[in-house]
């Protein structure tokens, strides 16, 4: 049986459909405190805790008044803006309470694109963690547009996992988990425990969402269980509407997990050599592809040549004296740097740059032999 007892990340989605009543037209305040407790809970057992919170538009339409369900772009995002803040300040509050500290990290599709950007956001998240600190993540509706969107937060939450390489993503839904049929309208549905494999069978499950306030359903939660698993990541489908509803699917250990396909390290490099274009290459010696071959680090001696203009935290291809693609990674220097430091021993680096760099120039956690 799984657990969430063993996980060492969790990354938690909350849906608007679960943090704004519908019938009522106000925030479940209470349901959330539950929520808190059940974070607050994780973090005491030695776990660290992300939440991706949806709910800026729905706060927003309440405090503006809105009903309508469709809205124009710019009237979205002006909701989002005024939505925002009462969302970020409600859970600074009652993470406050538990004596936790949260964090805002609202993001947009293009952040994540960008190589150097997406470093510096994991960077973040990362040190967020090592503090203590619970990361409340949205998307950045006030300013994104229809083509710089994720478009919902179940994927954004799985890309917040694969990016800090969490074990485990929860999504709490209005339905308890993956059915065999559409409960709603089928009695005869039957509840899905466990996923070991994302078959077409199982992709096209996907029905669309029964909120007024949520723009998932469970064809959003198909595919970020597709972008988690991939990467490492397992995903549970469990009921959010309880109170509690951690604790909740602790006791009653009703939903569906879908297994991780990787370890997270794994996934890492199977995305580079999968969906990294190369920003420039770097021919290596002999000496170098044996070493490489054998799991060893990219060091600057064993450099021939440095092709193309990249920046630190760039993909670029290694290739052998006849330019053959032998592996991909990422650089730990500029193409600038690394042309100054081409055939050197590592512990000249420091005086030829002129600062404290890396001893290698893509190490091998960051490396993937093609």
């Amino acid at each position: 049986m799984h657990s969430l007892k063993n996980s060492h990340c969790i990354v938690i989605k909350i849906g608007s459909a679960l943090l704004v009543d519908e019938q009522t037209h106000a925030v479940n305040r209470q349901w959330l405190v539950t929520v808190i407790d059940d974070v607050a809970s994780l973090l005491a057992a030695g776990c660290k805790v992300v939440l991706v919170s949806s709910g800026a538009i729905a706060l927003g339409k309440i405090a503006l008044d809105i009903t309508e369900k469709s809205l124009t772009l710019d009237a979205k995002q002006a909701a989002a803006a005024v939505g925002q803040i009462q969302l970020l300040n409600l859970y600074q509050s009652l993470l406050a309470d538990v004596n936790h500290k949260a964090a805002q990290v609202l993001l947009t599709l293009n952040v994540t694109e960008d190589r150097q950007s997406y470093i510096n956001l994991r960077n973040t998240m990362l040190k967020l963690l090592d503090y203590g600190v619970v990361p409340v993540i949205n998307e950045n509706d006030s300013v994104s547009t229809a083509e710089i969107r994720y478009g919902d937060n179940d994927r954004l939450a799985a890309r917040v996992a694969q990016m800090i390489g969490a074990d485990t993503l929860v999504l709490l839904s209005d339905i308890d988990g993956l059915y065999t049929a559409d409960p709603h309208k089928d009695r005869d549905a039957v509840l899905i425990p466990e996923v070991k494999l994302l078959t077409p069978e199982i992709m096209s499950m996907g029905k669309e969402s029964h909120s007024n306030y949520g723009s998932g359903g469970m064809a959003t939660k198909l595919a970020a269980a597709q972008i988690a698993t991939k990467n490492g990541c397992r995903m549970l489908i469990t009921a959010g509407k309880p109170q509690y509803p951690i604790s909740h699917f602790m006791r009653e250990q009703r939903g569906t997990w879908f297994h991780a396909e990787d370890t997270p390290n794994n996934a890492k490099k199977r995305w580079l050599e999968q969906h990294l274009r190369s920003a420039g290459f770097i021919e290596v010696d002999n000496g170098a592809v044996n070493a490489l071959k054998q799991g060893a680090s990219l060091l600057p001696i064993g450099i021939k040549t440095v092709n193309g203009q990249f920046q630190k935290g760039s993909a670029v291809a290694i290739v052998d004296h006849n330019s053959k693609k032998i592996a991909m990674g990422l650089s730990n220097y500029t193409s600038d740097q690394l042309q100054k430091i081409i055939g050197k021993q590592s512990q000249e680096i420091a005086d030829i740059l002129q600062f404290e760099g890396c001893a290698e120039v893509i190490h091998r956690d960051n490396l993937v032999l093609i």
